[in-house]
């Protein structure tokens, strides 16, 4: 399972989620979907656009879970 750590680099960041959403051009909902781990798929352009607004590195955005078996 993939967890999102957004919300966590949005803290660390000093940064809401609207604020997020406004300094990518990212829709609000989908900002949501991506904090909530709510989203099915990612491309490569949000993904670039989340980096540079939290100056960060995709690893960062996301964690791999081991599903428990």
């Amino acid at each position: 399972m993939i967890k999102f750590r957004v919300k966590v680099l949005l803290a660390m960041n000093d940064m809401t989620q609207k604020q997020l959403a406004e300094v990518t051009g990212i829709r609000p909902p989908t900002v949501s979907a991506i904090c909530t781990g709510a989203i099915k798929e990612l491309p490569v352009n949000v993904i670039n656009k989340m980096c540079k607004a939290l100056n960060c590195q995709p690893g960062d955005l996301m964690e791999y879970i081991p599903d428990q078996e």
